[in-house]
């Protein structure tokens, strides 16, 4: 078996999308200065800190960052992670009566923001709880729909996404990529 992959998103469209949905969080919050912006562990905190300087450029002052790591919230914790890499979740701000924007790089099943949201009640109780991802994969187990969606993707069963950001590649780069497995020709 090997690997088929095709670029979804190159460096330009991230930027773009990043861009359109800074917009749209300043437009439904009512400005940035509510806000405050969470990164999911892993593939969410690159991404919250690219979209608060996004945010920060549309208004008066940039929105607080945090990330939270929700290893220890997942639901398959105990049987899943035997041996968990569990890092730090830093909320430097009070999310009481917050906007809070909660970032990661793929929806799929909603687990994961599930857990984060459970991290993140640890913290206080915020406004208003938004999620922004930058690509929607499809193939929800809980009813869970983001607010701010950077693209819309169609994924064949068996098919990985993967987000390549320059913060966290080996290769320089942004981007993302469907990979596909399939027979080797």
């Amino acid at each position: 078996m090997s690997e088929r992959s095709e670029r979804i998103l190159d460096a330009g469209e991230v930027e773009r999308v990043l861009g359109r949905m800074a917009s749209e969080i300043v437009e439904a919050t009512g400005g940035a200065e509510r806000v405050g912006i969470v990164g999911i562990r892993r593939g969410g905190v690159a991404l919250s800190a690219r979209l608060a300087q996004a945010v920060a450029g549309l208004g008066p002052e940039a929105p607080p960052v945090g990330s939270v790591d929700i290893a220890l919230y997942r639901d398959d914790a105990a049987t899943a992670l035997p041996d968990p890499k569990i890092g730090p979740s830093v909320v430097p701000f009070d999310v009481a009566g917050r906007d809070v924007v909660l970032v990661d790089d793929v929806l799929q099943t909603g687990r994961t923001v599930r857990a984060a949201i459970e991290c993140l009640l640890d913290y206080g109780r915020p406004r208003r709880i938004w999620l922004a991802v930058l690509l929607d994969r499809g193939g929800r187990e809980l009813p869970v729909a983001a607010d701010f969606v950077g693209r819309t993707l169609e994924v064949p069963a068996g098919a990985k996404v993967r987000v390549e950001l320059a913060e966290e590649a080996a290769e320089p780069g942004d981007g993302a990529v469907l990979v596909r497995a399939g027979e080797t020709p």
